[in-house]
């Protein structure tokens, strides 16, 4: 039982390392040929967004545009998030503990 407990303790605290290093991390994602890129953080949030002003010309493409990017940078970090939720795990499948944590979930 102790041991458990150690374990637990232990996956814990590497559980929240894991999160710190995410939200360090940024994933850019790209749209309409590089026309809109988005960098979001390993949580999720927005940082950064660049717009080529050729983009402006069509707004409605550029909120397409803009969308696809934003989704695209979202994506890759909740795949990165994915892989570290598993490498923590030591390759187990966690369920929907990802998405309770943030890892979203395809």
């Amino acid at each position: 039982m102790a041991e458990m407990l150690k374990n637990a303790k232990q996956m814990q605290g590497n559980l929240v390392k894991m999160q710190e290093e995410m939200a360090a991390k940024r994933f850019e994602g790209v749209a309409g040929g590089g026309m809109v890129k988005a960098i979001v953080d390993g949580k999720g949030t927005l940082h950064d967004l660049k717009i080529d002003p050729k983009a402006v010309e069509d707004v409605e493409l550029l909120e397409d545009l803009v969308k696809s990017a934003v989704c695209a940078a979202t994506t890759k970090s909740q795949e990165e998030m994915k892989s570290q939720m598993s490498s923590l795990a030591g390759g187990m499948d966690l369920g929907g503990l990802s998405q309770m944590l943030g890892g979203g979930g395809s």
